[in-house]
């Protein structure tokens, strides 16, 4: 492993990679091959665990009319196995297998992107919580550590995998090594042992890295034996200049088209113009580049799912990972989506045949309608009934065994008379502070340190918070980072010991969630924060948007399936409810609000992401 602040090996140029027989893939002389004859990839990214599996065969029915012939999707490890106590599961929703041989099904060739590492705007990349918390472990390196935990997800995933190789008649023509490496480490064993550990579980078809279109990026992340892909939203040419100097022999390959983006809360709405964006997609095709958007379907981040970024402190992603795409979060052709299909059809030689009328009408939607938020637990009683664990200092999520969701944090401290500051020391991410049961004020990572100023009567207090994990890093130096109080909380200078914690896994089912308290009288008007309560009534399921007036902070329930999280200070002010989440008949929405409730919530027709903002092309370089 080279030692840290090691300047990059020297690029060495790569080599034709030779295909095993059977496989699908090969090149020479910059030119891919499909089962010997001359082949251009064309592609879509789709994500299985980001759309509702009942809309899966849809999905993929419209990446199918956009003109491409492959699909590409990640494997989230975390989707798979939250718990290190559990088996990986391979069910319902996350039966990746089913998903792949649906697009095999519907003709097309099918990238698969193991990782582990995924980033994707998806917690902590793609990693489980307690992978990357395992003390001493130094992710993503040839850390013995680290591979071990690795080597145990590719023995469960790889026999998912390996089967649907086109070698042995499935639609997997290519599996990519890690991602982006170049963008985080220079540890080429580790590059090595990744790519050997995926030949040695029977992977047998194509294989590639992907990384950035500079020779910075593939200074860390290429490999002299392995294809090397880019990543990029524009100066294709450029890169292709590139490849052709770094990579002689290899074709050009942009595995990702950024030809949208994702948004953070309390920035603007990301769009990119379909003219802009098929121009850029023209530039790769014009030197035989193949491509791949990203994404051709962005979906949804459901649940607690979304990724963050930092910097300078934490920028987590909304709940919609529309992304500006083609196929938008609901389904709808974009004109991004004829545009694309204009240049994948004129790059193809192909005459563009019509959509199908059924892809081409708006799916049903239900009714706009008002319906009735009723008040139900408070926050705090609900946050104060879960157990209880004594610690000196205050322990952080893993400490405690929780991935997502809310911790409460109690102890007693003495506030001098007068002013003073109340400091949280390592916060991630968002705490709500009570000071003997008044509410006090709201710290985030950026201005924990800082504090919140408090007025004390020189007795002894009761503090409360509670922290709230906004999604983990997905991307840079930070990811891998721990949720809660990583060190400690002060009044000025001293530190506060003896702590009680309880850990809410806002993931567990929601009959449990609601166990927890006692409604009492509700949560009143002047309180605000807590469990609501509503019913709408469906004459018949279809798809929905759902928008909570008044609402501040929080996470939304639909007869019992976690939507995601809404926040008032947007840009997304809608959240996608898909059709097979309703029922015909009274379909229940359940709200935990953090800041301040309304009185109601509303059905939309179309969604609000926001007020956009033109996205520029060298904006995505």
């Amino acid at each position: 492993m080279p030692a840290s602040g090691a300047a990059a090996p020297p690029a060495i140029p790569a080599q034709p990679q030779p295909a095993a027989a059977g496989a699908a893939l090969s090149y020479a002389d910059r030119q891919l091959f499909r089962h010997g004859t001359g082949h251009r990839i064309i592609a879509g990214a789709l994500h299985y665990f980001r759309i509702h599996p009942d809309q899966w065969q849809d999905r993929i029915e419209r990446l199918v009319a956009l003109g491409v012939n492959t699909l590409d999707s990640y494997v989230a490890w975390n989707f798979h196995q939250p718990s290190a106590h559990a088996a990986p599961d391979f069910s319902g929703w996350k039966d990746l297998a089913r998903f792949i041989t649906m697009a095999g099904e519907a003709g097309l060739d099918v990238i698969v992107r193991p990782g582990p590492y995924i980033c994707a705007e998806w917690d902590n990349g793609g990693f489980p919580a307690w992978a990357t918390s395992t003390p001493n472990v130094v992710l993503r390196s040839s850390d013995p550590l680290f591979t071990s935990m690795v080597a145990n997800w590719f023995d469960a995933l790889m026999p998912v995998l390996a089967p649907l190789q086109a070698c042995h008649g499935g639609p997997i023509v290519a599996v990519q090594v890690e991602n982006e490496y170049g963008s985080y480490g220079d540890d080429q064993n580790y590059l090595h042992w990744n790519r050997q550990a995926l030949r040695d579980r029977g992977i047998s078809e194509m294989l590639f890295t992907a990384d950035g279109g500079t020779d910075y990026f593939l200074d860390g992340g290429a490999l002299p034996d392995t294809w090397a892909a880019a990543t990029l939203g524009s100066r294709g040419a450029e890169a292709n200049s590139v490849w052709e100097r770094r990579r002689p022999g290899e074709p050009f390959f942009t595995v990702e088209f950024w030809n949208g983006w994702f948004d953070h809360w309390g920035e603007d709405h990301h769009t990119r113009g379909a003219a802009d964006a098929a121009a850029e997609v023209r530039q790769i095709l014009d030197v035989g580049g193949s491509i791949c958007l990203y994404m051709a379907h962005g979906g949804t981040n459901f649940g607690l799912a979304s990724g963050a970024n930092h910097d300078g402190g934490i920028q987590a992603t909304v709940t919609s990972y529309d992304s500006d795409a083609p196929i938008a979060e609901d389904g709808r052709l974009t004109p991004k989506f004829h545009a694309l299909r204009q240049e994948f059809f004129a790059a193809s030689g192909r005459e563009p045949v019509p959509v199908p009328d059924h892809l081409v009408r708006p799916a049903p939607v239900l009714p706009a309608a008002d319906f009735e938020l009723k008040p139900g637990t408070p926050l705090l009683d609900f946050a104060r009934a879960a157990a209880a664990v004594p610690s000196i200092k205050p322990l952080s999520f893993e400490q405690l065994g929780l991935d997502r969701g809310l911790v409460h944090y109690s102890a007693r401290a003495v506030l001098p008379r007068g002013r003073s500051v109340l400091k949280i020391r390592g916060l991630h991410d968002r705490a709500y502070i009570w000071i003997d049961g008044a509410f006090a004020g709201i710290l985030s990572d950026a201005d924990g340190a800082q504090g919140l100023p408090l007025n004390g009567a020189g007795g002894l207090s009761s503090l409360e918070i509670l922290v709230e994990n906004q999604g983990r890093i997905n991307y840079g130096p930070h990811f891998g980072e721990g949720k809660g109080i990583l060190d400690g909380v002060l009044i000025n200078q001293r530190y506060v010991f003896h702590w009680e914690q309880r850990a809410i896994d806002l993931e567990l089912p929601l009959e449990q969630l609601l166990e927890l308290g006692s409604p009492g009288a509700g949560v009143s008007r002047e309180q605000a924060a807590g469990w609501y309560h509503g019913v709408v009534d469906v004459a018949a399921a279809a798809d929905s948007h759902l928008a909570l007036p008044g609402f501040g902070k929080g996470m939304v329930w639909l007869n019992g399936f976690l939507l995601g999280r809404f926040w008032e200070i947007g840009p997304q002010t809608t959240l996608y409810m898909p059709k097979p989440l309703f029922k015909t008949g009274l379909n229940h929405l359940t709200v935990l609000e953090l800041v301040r409730g309304g009185c109601h919530g509303e059905l939309r027709e179309a969604a609000n992401l926001g007020q956009a903002k033109v996205t520029y092309v060298e904006d995505l370089g």
